[in-house]
């Protein structure tokens, strides 16, 4: 085990999963290294619209601080900054270039990345989009984090510049995500905030089925779906989902539906929080494909992967409790053993503490 470290993550949200994938991520995270006796400040910009959807304004896990602008961490955290073991800041982080021009001065040689959003964010960066991020600033971090695991790591490497870039998929609180005891209601259900590149596969395999399965049930849990979607009358809406209900939402489905942003498919090897989260409750999984999802759940033994509609109607109708429940047993063990936030915490203090070289992933460079 290394050593205990004193950690300062920059990141979009730890107190608000409103509209945002990254506070689960960093919740899993962080009490996983607080489970391994490592201590963290995570400091996030306070924002109007996270702060009328806090649903962990105080975690018990580590301290977090909000902070109003770049000036504020500049002083108010200059000390906790300069003293830290190593710093972290996330991908999104309002004014995320100067934040990071700022913490590379004060925490010289101990900054890191942590991407939660890679092929996105490398998609902007050709585009010259230079939002949170600079080309020019990749090569000054201690380690790239990656969400997105195989062939982008290298590229980070050799085409961004990275000292270092290694893999750091999601993971799920095991404690946290467990069968509930509830009686399935929806024969199948998705969870996920609505994003224009998402939606037309979530209308292939979840909105079209559910017409052509009039008797079946289906859910879509999310917000920020247009008011024009056509839904079909036996798929439900919820509008948001706090993750204190998410074991329960899923417990409720017969199978669950994962669907992948298109850079991230692109990209491969970029499982999403949901997928480990579904996994970890014990509801067998239907997906889209990408390069990598293989690796980590494999075909059919794991994990169902559906290329078109009739894949998902087949899946349904053909499915039996038996065949289901040893999808989700199989997909299950594999997460709670490899996937867990003390799993990932244990990978990213022994890469910050450089005592060893964490074990690449499945999915990762050989």
């Amino acid at each position: 085990m290394t050593a205990p470290l004193d950690i300062v993550v920059v990141g979009l949200s730890l107190s608000s999963s409103w509209g945002n994938g990254h506070a689960t991520t960093f919740r899993s995270l962080l009490k996983g290294l607080a489970a391994l006796g490592h201590r963290v400040l995570f400091l996030e910009r306070d924002k109007p619209w996270y702060a009328a959807n806090r649903d962990l304004p105080e975690p018990d896990f580590c301290e977090l601080r909000l902070y109003d602008s770049v000036e504020e961490l500049s002083t108010t955290y200059r000390r906790a900054l300069a003293e830290a073991d190593a710093v972290i800041v996330g991908s999104y982080v309002p004014d995320g270039v100067a934040v990071i021009d700022l913490l590379m001065e004060i925490a010289s040689g101990r900054v890191s990345f942590y991407d939660i959003d890679t092929p996105v964010t490398l998609a902007r960066l050709q585009r010259g989009d230079e939002e949170y991020l600079a080309v020019r600033q990749i090569p000054g971090f201690q380690i790239y984090f990656s969400f997105t695991g195989g062939p982008t790591l290298v590229r980070l490497e050799q085409e961004f510049g990275a000292k270092s870039a290694l893999p750091l998929y999601c993971s799920v609180e095991a404690e946290r995500y467990r069968y509930t005891g509830a009686e399935p209601v929806w024969d199948l259900g998705y969870l996920g905030t609505y994003s224009p590149d998402r939606q037309p596969v979530l209308e292939r395999l979840l909105i079209e089925p559910a017409r052509r399965l009039p008797d079946k049930r289906f859910v879509v849990a999310g917000p920020q779906y247009p008011a024009e979607i056509d839904w079909p009358e036996n798929v439900e809406r919820i509008d948001h989902l706090p993750p204190a209900e998410h074991a329960d939402f899923y417990s409720r489905q017969r199978f669950t539906l994962n669907v992948t942003r298109a850079d991230m498919v692109a990209a491969g090897w970029s499982p999403s929080v949901r997928l480990f989260e579904a996994a970890a409750v014990g509801v067998p999984i239907i997906s889209d494909p990408w390069d990598g999802l293989g690796d980590l759940l494999p075909e059919k033994e794991a994990i169902l992967i559906a290329r078109g509609t009739d894949d998902v109607v087949d899946a349904l109708c053909r499915t039996d409790d038996g065949a289901r429940s040893r999808l989700a047993d199989a997909a299950q063990a594999i997460v709670l053993t490899a996937h867990t936030g003390v799993a990932r915490a244990r990978e990213l203090a022994a890469a910050l503490d450089q005592d060893f070289a964490p074990a690449r992933m499945a999915g990762g460079r050989s």
